[in-house]
């Protein structure tokens, strides 16, 4: 007897390897999957302009980097203490405002790069609902907590994402024919709109990314991650303690069904080795003067050094990359 719903994920046409070049934009999802990536050595870059939740930000985002348009001043704001970009997450305001321009300039510089040579976007829709600013009517990614009287707030219709992404898609064709665009709607309930609302908000996001499937099919496909943490893990186990963001479980879960649906057996067995490597990197010895521990070092360098051995365009100078906490002198003679 089966006592859960197991999300049927058929392998997918689209095959990610180390050397794709790749873009993620959206919700905390995207972070995660992100994060996941990062970790196991794809060329990535995550959210150039921080968390994004709703289409037409997301949208916005990326036609400014297809432009190349660079921020000025006059594309922040001062409240509380801080400066910000209403088409910025938080984490790049500051309380000086050249230092808020050049932590936007940064990453803005480096993505629009990153853009030129992108093979694959994967996108997650979070939210149907928006916020656009009544000063000027542009929408916002992020309020910044100021006073909700300077938004106009409003739920964006299946047609009017769909036309948005259209024209987008349809321009990011013309400047790389065989790209690919793998849509995700995040499984995160955004339960300040009030549980109804978030459940038409999901449904709108759910007809638009079908919408765009059918009118890209050499070039859109979808990923359910949001049926997978709504369907398959239905238990509140599988959440994190605010009963509302997945778990690390949940994350580790869907981001194995992600790797066998759109990971060949050969990257998967790499993203495996090198996994056990990492997580030797990361750890943090009790007794680091000990027989014990030479050999523990010495079992680690050989492993490195096959897999470096096999996929030098991937592992190289990986020592400067990772936050852990044996040195790259643990590892030489």
């Amino acid at each position: 007897m089966d006592f859960r719903t197991i999300i049927d994920i058929p392998t997918s046409d689209i095959r990610i390897v180390h050397s794709s070049q790749m873009m993620l934009f959206g919700s905390c999802f995207s972070e995660n999957i992100g994060k996941k990536l990062l970790q196991s050595k794809f060329q990535v870059d995550v959210n150039p302009f921080g968390i994004l939740y709703n289409p037409y930000s997301i949208s916005a985002a990326i036609q400014r980097l297809l432009s190349a348009t660079p921020f000025e001043e006059s594309d922040l704001l001062f409240s509380d203490g801080l400066y910000h970009s209403l088409m910025h997450h938080g984490h790049f305001s500051a309380p000086d405002k050249a230092t808020c321009l050049r932590r936007i300039s940064e990453r803005f510089e480096s993505a629009v790069l990153q853009l030129k040579q992108t093979d694959l976007f994967l996108i997650t829709f979070g939210s149907a609902y928006l916020y656009q600013w009544k000063e000027n009517g542009k929408v916002v990614a992020n309020c910044h907590k100021l006073p909700a009287r300077l938004f106009r707030r409003f739920r964006l219709s299946v047609e009017e994402i769909t036309e948005e992404w259209e024209k987008l898609i349809s321009m990011l064709i013309s400047i790389r024919p065989d790209i690919k665009i793998v849509f995700t709607v995040s499984p995160i309930r955004h339960w300040k709109e009030g549980a109804h609302e978030n459940q038409i908000s999901k449904s709108i996001l759910h007809m638009a990314t079908d919408n765009l499937e059918h009118l890209f099919p050499g070039n859109v496909r979808y990923f359910p991650a949001y049926e997978i943490m709504i369907d398959e893990l239905r238990d509140y186990r599988f959440y994190d303690d605010d009963m509302i963001h997945p778990s690390s479980f949940a994350i580790d879960y869907i981001w194995q069904l992600f790797s066998n649906s759109f990971f060949s057996e050969e990257t998967i067995k790499i993203n495996r080795e090198w996994e056990e490597i990492r997580k030797a990197l990361e750890h943090r010895p009790f007794y680091p003067n000990t027989e014990a521990h030479d050999t523990f070092i010495m079992n680690i360098r050989k492993k490195w050094e096959d897999l470096t051995g096999r996929y030098p365009e991937i592992f190289s100078d990986h020592f400067d990359e990772l936050p852990g906490r044996m040195s790259p002198s643990d590892l030489s003679d």
